[in-house]
């Protein structure tokens, strides 16, 4: 039996735990030998005290180890991507049929929403039927069938981190590097991917604004990835505004379906084309990144994308005939303007303040177990930079209430500011990372 306390003291004070602690500690509290309080005093102390790479990559073995390892012959290769998170971030959701329409298997363990962003699954799970809580087989099936499969973390896939993970979001220690980068790394290891490609965000939407943080982020996983000699590189990406035209989960799957045909939001787009590239070539799918961009594209505009996310949602129970019809008019209705009060220059300030703000609609959680209503959300009309004058629609608020709350609205108020001259939004994507 691991002496709990003893770990929890060492590191309390800021000590270096050794391998043979951390997997200890990790594979009892898996077990169910260790209660919630003792984990939850663990997560505290690494939030608190930080880990170093050895470290990190100690727990991300020892997560990994708590559960099965995949390992699909399909006949094909297998990549993934991740996001670390954000306001209106559906890129997982077009970008991984587009990927699968060429050539590339793409197993997609999603999450939930954590904080104030908006899961894949959530995301998924607003078409009518659409069952994310796929068993190994079924995920192996949909690879065969579909080339893309979407679900939760399995009960025999990363257990440890499927514990952690929980406590973690009702417990408010989400922003930390090492329970980040393990997290994310045990569970597309599990995977048996042959490639993988992340997405950092940083900026005022992001779970580390700082960049250096985000940086500091992807240089954990990218390390990860190297100790497990899987191919990976890692993308910083701007979340100083949200991505896309809307946020929430019903509204994030009408936007993906634009996308899927050859349509959308730019900044959406532009995402899906150079994550898709690099998953193709690092893959081996493609020569170059380049070769892979035009590939993705014509997956888009050919409506061959769209075809591979159609097979999915039927093949995983969901209504595909609701996706010709998006947006169902139940919900369309009651949208509530938010007007600019003067004239200048818009600027997001506070993109996080949107999350809370769906979450405060019921589109999202506060605890772990709450239901998700997935139509509430916001329409955006004003883009970084962009001159606006007094009166113009900013935003909407789409609610199914009789009325919007006004701490809602208040709240809204306080995510952004209209500047008295003109500025350069901050580019969508920086200069990638590789392992």
């Amino acid at each position: 039996m691991i002496d709990a306390r003893a770990v929890l003291a060492k590191k309390r004070v800021g000590g270096k735990l050794e391998r043979a602690e951390i997997e200890g500690f990790v594979r009892a509290y898996a077990r169910g030998e260790l209660a919630d309080y003792f984990a939850s005093a663990f997560l505290m102390a690494v939030f608190v005290r930080g880990m170093d790479a050895r470290e990190t990559a100690d727990l991300t073995r020892a997560m990994l180890e708590s559960g099965e390892r995949w390992c699909f012959a399909l006949g094909r290769p297998t990549a993934d991507k991740h996001s670390t998170g954000g306001v209106g971030d559906k890129v997982s959701i077009p970008l991984a049929p587009a990927v699968a329409a060429c050539g590339v298997a793409v197993p997609m363990v999603s999450g939930r929403g954590l904080g104030h962003t908006g899961g894949t699954l959530d995301k998924l799970e607003s078409i009518a039927g659409f069952r994310t809580g796929l068993s190994r087989a079924e995920f192996e099936r949909g690879l065969v069938d579909c080339g893309v499969a979407f679900g939760a973390q399995t009960e025999e896939l990363v257990p440890a981190d499927r514990k952690l993970y929980a406590l973690r979001d009702v417990t408010g220690l989400i922003e930390s590097v090492p329970l980040i980068a393990s997290s994310i790394m045990s569970k597309k290891l599990a995977e048996g991917i042959d490639a993988l490609v992340l997405d950092v965000k940083y900026g005022s939407g992001a779970f580390l604004p700082e960049r250096e943080r985000g940086a500091e982020l992807a240089r954990a996983m990218l390390s990860i990835a190297g100790s497990f000699g899987l191919r990976a590189v890692a993308f910083p990406t701007c979340m100083g505004r949200p991505l896309g035209d809307t946020a929430g989960h019903a509204l994030e799957i009408g936007e993906s379906l634009e996308c899927l045909r050859g349509r959308g939001p730019a900044d959406l787009r532009e995402l899906v084309l150079v994550f898709g590239a690099s998953m193709l070539a690092l893959s081996g799918a493609a020569a170059s990144e380049a070769e892979g961009r035009a590939r993705i594209a014509r997956a888009l505009d050919d409506g061959s994308a769209l075809a591979v996310f159609e097979r999915v949602v039927a093949a995983q129970g969901g209504d595909a005939r609701a996706l010709e019809r998006w947006p169902d008019p139940r919900w369309q209705a009651a949208r509530v303007p938010l007007l600019a009060p003067r004239a200048g220059w818009f600027r997001w300030t506070d993109v996080r303040a949107l999350g809370w703000a769906i979450v405060d609609l019921g589109g999202g959680r506060r605890a772990l177990g709450d239901a998700i209503n997935p139509f509430p959300g916001l329409v955006f009309h004003a883009r970084d930079g962009q001159r606006v004058e007094r009166g113009e629609r900013l935003l909407e608020v789409q609610a199914t209430g009789a009325r919007v709350p006004d701490a809602v609205l208040d709240r809204l108020r306080g995510s952004f500011a209209l500047e008295d001259g003109p500025f350069e939004p901050e580019p969508l994507v920086g200069t990638p990372l590789r392992a």
